[in-house]
Protein backbone atom coordinates (compact mmCIF):
# COMPACT_ATOMS: atom_id res chain seq x y z
CA UNK A 1 0.00 0.00 0.00
CA UNK A 2 0.75 3.55 -1.08
CA UNK A 3 -0.14 6.90 -0.32
CA UNK A 4 0.52 9.57 -2.99
CA UNK A 5 0.50 13.17 -0.78
CA UNK A 6 -0.54 14.89 -3.80
CA UNK A 7 -4.02 16.32 -2.90
CA UNK A 8 -6.36 16.06 -6.25
CA UNK A 9 -8.77 18.28 -4.49
CA UNK A 10 -9.82 19.94 -1.25
CA UNK A 11 -9.64 17.40 1.51
CA UNK A 12 -8.90 14.58 0.12
CA UNK A 13 -5.50 11.97 -0.22
CA UNK A 14 -4.69 9.42 -2.68
CA UNK A 15 -4.02 6.48 -1.46
CA UNK A 16 -2.87 3.37 -3.78
CA UNK A 17 -3.16 -0.71 -3.15
CA UNK A 18 -3.08 -3.37 -5.20
CA UNK A 19 -6.33 -2.86 -7.11
CA UNK A 20 -5.30 0.63 -7.94
CA UNK A 21 -5.87 4.34 -6.15
CA UNK A 22 -8.35 5.69 -4.26
CA UNK A 23 -9.51 8.99 -2.94
CA UNK A 24 -9.62 9.11 1.59
CA UNK A 25 -10.72 11.71 3.35
CA UNK A 26 -8.29 13.71 5.27
CA UNK A 27 -10.71 13.69 7.84
CA UNK A 28 -10.31 9.95 8.01
CA UNK A 29 -7.59 7.55 10.00
CA UNK A 30 -8.57 5.12 8.18
CA UNK A 31 -6.67 4.05 4.66
CA UNK A 32 -7.40 2.34 1.49
CA UNK A 33 -8.28 -1.11 2.63
CA UNK A 34 -10.94 0.17 4.65
CA UNK A 35 -12.31 2.13 1.70
CA UNK A 36 -12.87 -1.20 0.29
CA UNK A 37 -14.23 -2.46 2.54
CA UNK A 38 -16.55 -0.16 3.24
CA UNK A 39 -18.19 -0.32 0.02
CA UNK A 40 -17.91 -3.89 -0.57
CA UNK A 41 -19.70 -4.75 2.74
CA UNK A 42 -22.71 -2.43 3.56
CA UNK A 43 -24.59 -6.19 5.19
CA UNK A 44 -25.32 -4.94 9.13
CA UNK A 45 -24.51 -1.31 9.27
CA UNK A 46 -23.41 -2.63 12.67
CA UNK A 47 -19.33 -1.05 12.35
CA UNK A 48 -16.63 -2.57 14.79
CA UNK A 49 -17.11 0.39 16.74
CA UNK A 50 -20.18 -0.79 17.99
CA UNK A 51 -18.30 -2.98 20.17
CA UNK A 52 -15.42 -1.41 22.25
CA UNK A 53 -14.46 -4.29 23.53
CA UNK A 54 -12.77 -5.78 20.29
CA UNK A 55 -11.69 -2.20 19.25
CA UNK A 56 -9.61 -2.24 22.79
CA UNK A 57 -8.91 -5.66 22.19
CA UNK A 58 -7.25 -4.89 18.80
CA UNK A 59 -5.19 -2.08 20.34
CA UNK A 60 -4.08 -4.53 23.16
CA UNK A 61 -2.73 -6.62 20.39
CA UNK A 62 -1.16 -4.17 18.09
CA UNK A 63 0.38 -2.62 21.04
CA UNK A 64 2.37 -5.77 22.55
CA UNK A 65 3.25 -6.55 18.68
CA UNK A 66 4.64 -3.29 18.49
CA UNK A 67 6.30 -3.40 21.50
CA UNK A 68 7.67 -6.80 20.61
CA UNK A 69 9.01 -5.96 17.31
CA UNK A 70 11.04 -2.66 18.64
CA UNK A 71 12.42 -4.59 21.60
CA UNK A 72 13.85 -7.19 18.95
CA UNK A 73 14.78 -5.02 16.47
CA UNK A 74 12.18 -5.78 13.65
CA UNK A 75 11.39 -1.96 13.62
CA UNK A 76 12.64 1.27 14.85
CA UNK A 77 12.42 1.88 18.36
CA UNK A 78 10.82 5.70 17.37
CA UNK A 79 8.59 3.81 15.47
CA UNK A 80 7.57 1.36 17.92
CA UNK A 81 7.08 4.02 20.66
CA UNK A 82 4.60 5.86 18.26
CA UNK A 83 2.31 2.99 17.69
CA UNK A 84 2.48 2.10 21.38
CA UNK A 85 1.54 6.08 22.04
CA UNK A 86 -1.10 5.53 19.17
CA UNK A 87 -2.67 2.39 20.67
CA UNK A 88 -3.17 3.71 24.42
CA UNK A 89 -4.91 6.25 22.83
CA UNK A 90 -7.29 3.44 21.74
CA UNK A 91 -7.55 1.82 24.76
CA UNK A 92 -8.15 5.01 26.71
CA UNK A 93 -11.82 5.41 24.45
CA UNK A 94 -10.34 7.77 21.45
CA UNK A 95 -11.18 7.40 17.76
CA UNK A 96 -13.34 4.51 18.11
CA UNK A 97 -15.26 6.09 15.72
CA UNK A 98 -12.91 5.60 12.96
CA UNK A 99 -13.09 1.77 13.36
CA UNK A 100 -16.03 1.56 10.68
CA UNK A 101 -15.66 -1.53 8.69
CA UNK A 102 -18.84 -3.27 9.15
CA UNK A 103 -18.69 -6.66 11.58
CA UNK A 104 -20.32 -8.89 9.23
CA UNK A 105 -17.33 -9.43 6.11
CA UNK A 106 -15.71 -11.48 4.21
CA UNK A 107 -11.96 -12.25 4.35
CA UNK A 108 -12.16 -13.79 7.85
CA UNK A 109 -11.50 -10.47 9.64
CA UNK A 110 -8.79 -8.97 7.23
CA UNK A 111 -10.73 -5.98 6.52
CA UNK A 112 -11.41 -5.53 10.43
CA UNK A 113 -7.32 -5.97 11.11
CA UNK A 114 -6.76 -3.75 7.88
CA UNK A 115 -9.04 -0.88 9.35
CA UNK A 116 -7.15 -1.17 12.57
CA UNK A 117 -3.33 -1.24 11.25
CA UNK A 118 -4.39 1.91 9.24
CA UNK A 119 -5.89 4.03 12.02
CA UNK A 120 -3.02 3.34 14.35
CA UNK A 121 -0.30 4.03 11.93
CA UNK A 122 -2.07 7.26 10.67
CA UNK A 123 -2.09 8.37 14.57
CA UNK A 124 1.80 7.55 15.09
CA UNK A 125 2.60 9.29 11.88
CA UNK A 126 1.08 12.70 13.85
CA UNK A 127 2.91 11.88 16.66
CA UNK A 128 5.70 11.77 15.11
CA UNK A 129 4.92 15.15 13.23
CA UNK A 130 3.75 14.02 9.77
CA UNK A 131 0.22 13.57 8.03
CA UNK A 132 -1.78 11.22 7.49
CA UNK A 133 -0.96 9.03 4.39
CA UNK A 134 2.62 9.60 4.76
CA UNK A 135 3.35 5.85 4.96
CA UNK A 136 6.92 5.92 3.79
CA UNK A 137 7.82 7.19 7.29
CA UNK A 138 5.21 4.57 9.09
CA UNK A 139 3.52 2.09 7.16
CA UNK A 140 0.34 0.13 8.18
CA UNK A 141 1.35 -3.17 7.28
CA UNK A 142 5.00 -3.42 7.34
CA UNK A 143 5.48 -1.65 10.72
CA UNK A 144 1.98 -2.03 12.79
CA UNK A 145 1.33 -5.52 11.25
CA UNK A 146 4.83 -6.66 11.51
CA UNK A 147 5.30 -10.41 12.35
CA UNK A 148 1.21 -10.51 12.64
CA UNK A 149 -1.87 -12.10 10.39
CA UNK A 150 -4.78 -11.40 10.38
CA UNK A 151 -5.17 -15.13 11.08
CA UNK A 152 -3.70 -14.59 14.47
CA UNK A 153 -4.33 -11.13 15.15
CA UNK A 154 -7.95 -11.20 14.55
CA UNK A 155 -8.84 -14.18 16.76
CA UNK A 156 -6.96 -12.99 19.59
CA UNK A 157 -8.12 -9.90 19.71
CA UNK A 158 -11.45 -11.76 19.36
CA UNK A 159 -10.65 -13.68 22.59
CA UNK A 160 -9.68 -10.58 24.46
CA UNK A 161 -13.00 -8.69 23.80
CA UNK A 162 -15.02 -11.79 25.00
CA UNK A 163 -13.16 -11.42 27.86
CA UNK A 164 -13.55 -7.83 28.57
CA UNK A 165 -17.08 -8.47 27.73
CA UNK A 166 -18.34 -11.33 29.71
CA UNK A 167 -16.46 -10.08 32.87
CA UNK A 168 -18.62 -7.44 32.16
CA UNK A 169 -21.40 -9.72 31.84
CA UNK A 170 -20.98 -11.91 35.19
CA UNK A 171 -20.66 -8.49 37.22
CA UNK A 172 -24.03 -7.73 35.67
CA UNK A 173 -25.34 -11.40 36.50
CA UNK A 174 -24.64 -11.25 40.09
CA UNK A 175 -25.98 -8.05 40.91
CA UNK A 176 -29.42 -9.89 39.66
CA UNK A 177 -28.25 -12.47 41.78
CA UNK A 178 -27.87 -10.59 45.02
CA UNK A 179 -31.40 -9.04 43.80
CA UNK A 180 -33.60 -12.22 43.45
CA UNK A 181 -31.90 -13.58 46.99
CA UNK A 182 -32.54 -9.84 48.89
CA UNK A 183 -36.46 -10.88 47.56
CA UNK A 184 -36.05 -13.90 48.86
CA UNK A 185 -35.05 -12.77 52.31
CA UNK A 186 -38.11 -10.72 52.49
CA UNK A 187 -40.45 -13.64 51.12
CA UNK A 188 -39.73 -15.84 53.42
CA UNK A 189 -42.61 -15.73 55.80
CA UNK A 190 -44.96 -15.31 52.74
CA UNK A 191 -46.57 -18.91 52.39
CA UNK A 192 -47.78 -19.88 49.30
CA UNK A 193 -48.92 -23.30 46.95
CA UNK A 194 -46.18 -24.64 44.47
CA UNK A 195 -46.71 -25.79 40.89
CA UNK A 196 -46.00 -28.85 39.06
CA UNK A 197 -47.25 -28.81 35.43
CA UNK A 198 -48.97 -25.49 36.04
CA UNK A 199 -51.32 -27.80 38.86
CA UNK A 200 -51.56 -26.99 42.24
CA UNK A 201 -48.41 -29.10 43.95
CA UNK A 202 -47.04 -28.62 47.70
CA UNK A 203 -46.74 -25.40 50.21
CA UNK A 204 -43.95 -23.52 49.92
CA UNK A 205 -42.66 -20.21 50.59
CA UNK A 206 -42.69 -17.21 47.90
CA UNK A 207 -38.61 -16.82 49.50
CA UNK A 208 -37.95 -19.89 48.07
CA UNK A 209 -38.91 -19.67 44.82
CA UNK A 210 -37.27 -16.48 44.72
CA UNK A 211 -34.10 -17.20 46.52
CA UNK A 212 -34.01 -20.03 43.79
CA UNK A 213 -34.06 -18.03 41.02
CA UNK A 214 -30.99 -16.10 42.53
CA UNK A 215 -29.16 -19.46 43.06
CA UNK A 216 -29.71 -20.72 39.17
CA UNK A 217 -28.68 -17.40 38.03
CA UNK A 218 -25.45 -17.76 40.48
CA UNK A 219 -24.90 -21.15 38.98
CA UNK A 220 -24.61 -19.75 35.15
CA UNK A 221 -22.18 -16.88 36.35
CA UNK A 222 -19.98 -19.74 37.63
CA UNK A 223 -20.16 -21.43 34.28
CA UNK A 224 -19.36 -18.49 32.27
CA UNK A 225 -16.01 -17.26 34.41
CA UNK A 226 -14.77 -21.27 33.16
CA UNK A 227 -14.91 -19.98 29.94
CA UNK A 228 -11.78 -17.64 30.51
CA UNK A 229 -8.88 -19.66 31.14
CA UNK A 230 -9.90 -20.79 27.54
CA UNK A 231 -10.33 -17.78 26.11
CA UNK A 232 -7.04 -16.42 27.78
CA UNK A 233 -5.37 -19.04 25.07
CA UNK A 234 -3.96 -16.81 22.10
CA UNK A 235 -2.47 -18.04 18.92
CA UNK A 236 -0.65 -14.70 18.68
CA UNK A 237 2.69 -15.27 16.62
CA UNK A 238 1.00 -17.74 14.64
CA UNK A 239 0.75 -15.91 11.58
CA UNK A 240 -0.90 -16.97 8.75
CA UNK A 241 -1.59 -20.92 9.43
CA UNK A 242 0.80 -21.76 12.45
CA UNK A 243 3.88 -21.78 10.91
CA UNK A 244 5.17 -18.29 12.23
CA UNK A 245 6.15 -17.92 8.90
CA UNK A 246 7.01 -13.87 8.35
CA UNK A 247 7.46 -13.90 12.44
CA UNK A 248 10.87 -12.73 13.59
CA UNK A 249 12.91 -15.43 16.38
CA UNK A 250 12.00 -14.40 19.55
CA UNK A 251 8.52 -12.30 18.76
CA UNK A 252 5.82 -14.93 19.70
CA UNK A 253 7.26 -15.10 23.34
CA UNK A 254 8.15 -11.27 23.71
CA UNK A 255 4.44 -10.47 22.26
CA UNK A 256 2.42 -12.41 24.24
CA UNK A 257 4.43 -11.34 27.94
CA UNK A 258 3.91 -7.74 26.55
CA UNK A 259 0.47 -8.40 26.25
CA UNK A 260 -0.25 -10.08 29.49
CA UNK A 261 1.60 -6.25 30.86
CA UNK A 262 -1.18 -4.45 28.98
CA UNK A 263 -4.58 -6.43 29.62
CA UNK A 264 -3.35 -7.97 32.95
CA UNK A 265 -4.40 -11.28 32.18
CA UNK A 266 -2.91 -14.55 32.50
CA UNK A 267 -2.35 -15.09 28.22
CA UNK A 268 -0.70 -18.68 27.85
CA UNK A 269 0.01 -20.06 24.23
CA UNK A 270 -2.17 -22.57 22.32
CA UNK A 271 -0.42 -25.51 23.07
CA UNK A 272 -0.24 -26.24 18.95
CA UNK A 273 -0.73 -22.89 16.38
CA UNK A 274 -1.84 -25.13 13.58
CA UNK A 275 -4.77 -26.24 15.45
CA UNK A 276 -5.23 -22.89 17.09
CA UNK A 277 -5.37 -21.39 13.40
CA UNK A 278 -8.63 -23.09 12.92
CA UNK A 279 -10.04 -24.32 15.68
CA UNK A 280 -13.31 -22.29 17.05
CA UNK A 281 -14.22 -24.53 19.81
CA UNK A 282 -14.18 -22.24 22.30
CA UNK A 283 -16.25 -19.74 20.82
CA UNK A 284 -18.78 -22.43 20.99
CA UNK A 285 -18.35 -23.08 24.59
CA UNK A 286 -19.18 -18.93 25.04
CA UNK A 287 -21.66 -19.53 23.07
CA UNK A 288 -23.45 -22.39 24.83
CA UNK A 289 -22.83 -20.95 27.80
CA UNK A 290 -24.49 -17.80 27.14
CA UNK A 291 -27.16 -19.15 25.52
CA UNK A 292 -27.84 -21.68 29.20
CA UNK A 293 -27.86 -18.64 31.44
CA UNK A 294 -30.21 -16.32 28.51
CA UNK A 295 -32.32 -19.48 28.57
CA UNK A 296 -32.48 -19.83 32.21
CA UNK A 297 -33.36 -16.23 32.75
CA UNK A 298 -36.21 -16.25 30.21
CA UNK A 299 -37.54 -19.07 32.42
CA UNK A 300 -37.17 -16.80 35.23
CA UNK A 301 -38.99 -14.21 33.39
CA UNK A 302 -41.83 -16.28 32.11
CA UNK A 303 -42.62 -17.40 35.59
CA UNK A 304 -42.32 -13.63 36.16
CA UNK A 305 -45.05 -13.13 33.95
CA UNK A 306 -47.30 -16.07 35.46
CA UNK A 307 -47.00 -15.25 39.08
CA UNK A 308 -48.03 -11.43 38.45
CA UNK A 309 -50.64 -12.16 35.76
CA UNK A 310 -53.87 -10.58 36.53
CA UNK A 311 -54.58 -8.24 38.04
CA UNK A 312 -58.21 -10.12 38.68
CA UNK A 313 -58.25 -13.15 36.51
CA UNK A 314 -54.65 -14.16 36.88
CA UNK A 315 -52.27 -15.76 39.18
CA UNK A 316 -52.02 -12.75 40.84
CA UNK A 317 -49.29 -13.84 43.48
CA UNK A 318 -47.14 -10.51 42.92
CA UNK A 319 -46.86 -7.27 41.50
CA UNK A 320 -44.37 -5.88 39.10
CA UNK A 321 -43.33 -2.45 39.20
CA UNK A 322 -45.58 -0.85 36.27
CA UNK A 323 -43.39 0.73 34.30
CA UNK A 324 -45.65 1.94 31.08
CA UNK A 325 -49.18 2.11 29.58
CA UNK A 326 -49.79 -0.97 28.19
CA UNK A 327 -52.02 -0.86 25.23
CA UNK A 328 -53.92 1.92 23.43
CA UNK A 329 -57.34 0.27 23.34
CA UNK A 330 -57.30 -1.14 27.06
CA UNK A 331 -56.97 1.73 29.52
CA UNK A 332 -55.26 0.97 32.97
CA UNK A 333 -53.82 -2.48 31.31
CA UNK A 334 -50.17 -2.63 32.26
CA UNK A 335 -47.93 -5.02 30.69
CA UNK A 336 -44.84 -6.86 31.89
CA UNK A 337 -42.69 -5.34 29.61
CA UNK A 338 -39.39 -5.54 31.41
CA UNK A 339 -39.74 -9.73 31.55
CA UNK A 340 -40.84 -10.16 27.99
CA UNK A 341 -37.80 -7.52 26.67
CA UNK A 342 -35.90 -10.53 28.54
CA UNK A 343 -37.51 -13.39 26.82
CA UNK A 344 -36.73 -12.15 23.71
CA UNK A 345 -32.92 -11.05 24.26
CA UNK A 346 -32.86 -15.18 24.86
CA UNK A 347 -35.00 -15.92 21.66
CA UNK A 348 -32.06 -14.24 19.67
CA UNK A 349 -29.20 -15.74 21.52
CA UNK A 350 -30.82 -18.96 21.29
CA UNK A 351 -30.79 -18.30 17.50
CA UNK A 352 -27.19 -16.92 17.35
CA UNK A 353 -25.83 -20.19 19.03
CA UNK A 354 -27.13 -21.95 15.74
CA UNK A 355 -24.97 -19.36 13.79
CA UNK A 356 -21.59 -19.60 16.05
CA UNK A 357 -22.42 -23.66 15.53
CA UNK A 358 -22.45 -23.37 11.44
CA UNK A 359 -19.52 -20.98 11.51
CA UNK A 360 -17.64 -23.41 13.13
CA UNK A 361 -18.76 -26.37 11.35
CA UNK A 362 -17.61 -24.55 8.07
CA UNK A 363 -14.35 -23.37 8.32
CA UNK A 364 -11.74 -25.41 5.87
CA UNK A 365 -8.43 -27.03 6.17
CA UNK A 366 -6.20 -24.39 7.87
CA UNK A 367 -8.67 -21.15 8.37
CA UNK A 368 -12.30 -20.74 9.38
CA UNK A 369 -13.68 -17.66 7.35
CA UNK A 370 -16.35 -17.05 9.24
CA UNK A 371 -15.20 -15.85 12.56
CA UNK A 372 -16.58 -12.35 11.71
CA UNK A 373 -20.43 -13.45 11.95
CA UNK A 374 -18.78 -15.61 15.05
CA UNK A 375 -17.61 -12.50 15.92
CA UNK A 376 -20.96 -10.17 15.42
CA UNK A 377 -23.22 -13.12 17.09
CA UNK A 378 -21.27 -13.63 20.91
CA UNK A 379 -20.69 -9.59 21.37
CA UNK A 380 -23.71 -8.97 20.75
CA UNK A 381 -25.43 -11.28 22.19
CA UNK A 382 -23.18 -10.89 25.76
CA UNK A 383 -23.99 -6.97 25.37
CA UNK A 384 -28.04 -7.30 25.26
CA UNK A 385 -28.37 -9.72 28.22
CA UNK A 386 -25.37 -7.44 29.88
CA UNK A 387 -28.32 -4.98 29.59
CA UNK A 388 -31.59 -6.90 29.72
CA UNK A 389 -30.14 -8.19 33.45
CA UNK A 390 -29.62 -4.37 34.72
CA UNK A 391 -33.19 -3.72 33.17
CA UNK A 392 -34.55 -6.30 35.06
CA UNK A 393 -33.19 -5.90 38.28
CA UNK A 394 -33.71 -2.13 37.88
CA UNK A 395 -36.78 -2.06 36.65
CA UNK A 396 -38.15 -5.31 37.98
CA UNK A 397 -37.00 -7.17 40.60
CA UNK A 398 -36.19 -4.97 43.02
CA UNK A 399 -39.72 -3.33 42.92
CA UNK A 400 -41.41 -6.81 43.43
CA UNK A 401 -44.13 -6.88 46.07
CA UNK A 402 -46.21 -9.72 46.75
CA UNK A 403 -49.77 -10.25 47.97
CA UNK A 404 -49.44 -11.78 50.94
CA UNK A 405 -53.11 -11.99 52.34
CA UNK A 406 -54.44 -13.36 49.07
CA UNK A 407 -51.30 -15.34 48.88
CA UNK A 408 -51.87 -17.07 52.64
CA UNK A 409 -55.90 -17.13 51.69
CA UNK A 410 -55.37 -19.33 48.49
CA UNK A 411 -52.93 -21.76 50.58
CA UNK A 412 -54.87 -22.00 53.67
CA UNK A 413 -57.49 -23.78 50.91
CA UNK A 414 -55.47 -25.44 48.99
CA UNK A 415 -55.61 -29.16 49.05
CA UNK A 416 -51.55 -29.72 48.65
CA UNK A 417 -51.05 -28.40 52.02
CA UNK A 418 -52.13 -31.78 53.48
CA UNK A 419 -48.74 -32.64 51.84
CA UNK A 420 -47.24 -31.15 54.81
CA UNK A 421 -48.76 -33.87 56.97
CA UNK A 422 -47.94 -36.62 55.86
CA UNK A 423 -45.18 -37.68 58.15
CA UNK A 424 -47.69 -36.97 61.15
CA UNK A 425 -51.01 -38.59 59.80
CA UNK A 426 -50.03 -40.72 57.12
CA UNK A 427 -50.61 -41.32 53.17
CA UNK A 428 -53.83 -42.95 53.31
CA UNK A 429 -55.42 -40.58 55.95
CA UNK A 430 -53.86 -37.86 53.78
CA UNK A 431 -55.58 -38.55 50.51
CA UNK A 432 -59.15 -39.29 52.67
CA UNK A 433 -58.77 -35.61 53.48
CA UNK A 434 -57.76 -34.45 50.16
CA UNK A 435 -60.83 -36.13 48.91
CA UNK A 436 -62.86 -34.77 51.31
CA UNK A 437 -61.77 -30.88 51.10
CA UNK A 438 -62.07 -30.96 47.47
CA UNK A 439 -65.87 -32.84 47.40
CA UNK A 440 -66.55 -30.02 50.36
CA UNK A 441 -64.56 -26.94 49.62
CA UNK A 442 -63.65 -27.03 52.96
CA UNK A 443 -60.38 -25.97 54.54
CA UNK A 444 -57.62 -29.19 55.03
CA UNK A 445 -56.42 -27.52 58.27
CA UNK A 446 -60.45 -27.24 59.57
CA UNK A 447 -61.08 -31.16 58.33
CA UNK A 448 -58.24 -32.30 60.58
CA UNK A 449 -59.44 -30.91 63.45
CA UNK A 450 -62.93 -32.36 62.80
CA UNK A 451 -61.70 -36.06 62.26
CA UNK A 452 -59.35 -35.46 65.04
CA UNK A 453 -56.24 -36.51 62.90
CA UNK A 454 -54.07 -33.94 64.81
CA UNK A 455 -54.38 -31.11 66.86
CA UNK A 456 -55.29 -28.18 65.08
CA UNK A 457 -52.59 -26.29 66.72
CA UNK A 458 -50.05 -28.23 65.94
CA UNK A 459 -51.25 -28.97 62.26
CA UNK A 460 -50.67 -24.87 62.47
CA UNK A 461 -47.06 -25.15 63.15
CA UNK A 462 -46.76 -27.77 60.58
CA UNK A 463 -47.81 -25.62 57.87
CA UNK A 464 -46.22 -22.38 58.61
CA UNK A 465 -43.26 -20.97 56.96
CA UNK A 466 -40.87 -22.29 59.28
CA UNK A 467 -41.73 -25.50 58.75
CA UNK A 468 -42.45 -25.58 54.77
CA UNK A 469 -39.03 -23.93 55.02
CA UNK A 470 -37.17 -26.98 56.99
CA UNK A 471 -34.96 -28.35 54.20
CA UNK A 472 -32.87 -25.14 54.43
CA UNK A 473 -34.59 -23.27 51.57
CA UNK A 474 -34.92 -19.58 52.50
Amino acid sequence: MAADQSRCRSGSRTETDSLGSVEIPDSAYWGVHTKRALENFQISETPISRYPQLVVALACVKQAAALANGQIGAIAPHKAAAIAAACRDIRDGLHHEQFCVDVIQGGAGTSTNMNANEVIANLALEKLGYSRGEYRYLHPIDDVNRCQSTNDTYPTSLKLALVFSVQELVQELELLSAAFTGKGLEFAHVVKVGRTQLQDAVPMTLGQEFTAFGATIAEDCARLVETLPLLAECSLGATAIGTGITADTGYAALALGHLQTITGLPMTPAANLMEASWDTGVFMQVSGAMKRSAIKLSKICSDLRLLSSGPQAGFGEINLPPRQAGSSIMPGKVNPVIPEVVNQIAFAIAGADVTVTMAADNGQLQLNAFEPVIAHSLLQGISWLRRGSKALRRYCVEGITANDEFLAQRAAESVGMVTALIPSIGYAAAANIAREALATNSRVIDLIAANGLLDPVRAAELMSPGSLSAAGID
